[in-house]
């Protein structure tokens, strides 16, 4: 049997290599997509596992360590911040609410695909 503590740490770890991995394929100079995405693809993962009836253990190394180091709101509030700081303040409405509508569509179209 595998401690919690270590399914956490495992699965923070997968998590937060596939957030530098995604955050560098799609990232752009001009909007944060990276913290976007991560943020709205670690909804759905999250989504599909909690709907799906995943065990504890599960949902300890998905839920908690890798969707947990895979999204980021410290980012999220930093990167929309950062835009309204530069005069960007249509872009950082805009990256706030892509972030809200796109994460809870992520979490529907999670639970459509496992009904």
């Amino acid at each position: 049997m595998v401690m919690p503590g270590h399914l956490v740490g495992f699965g923070g770890m997968v998590g937060a290599v596939l957030r530098h991995i995604v955050s560098e394929a799609v990232a752009r100079e001009t909007f944060p997509v990276g913290t976007l995405t991560v943020n709205v693809v670690g909804s759905f993962v999250l989504g599909i596992v909690t709907f799906l009836g995943a065990d504890s253990d599960v949902l300890l190394f998905v839920g908690t360590g890798a969707c947990g180091s895979f999204t980021t709101f410290s980012s999220f509030s930093h990167d929309t911040v950062g835009l309204w700081e530069d005069g960007k303040q249509y872009k950082a409405v805009t990256f706030a609410f892509a972030n809200i509508v796109g994460a809870v569509f992520a979490i529907g179209l999670a639970w459509f695909v496992a009904l």
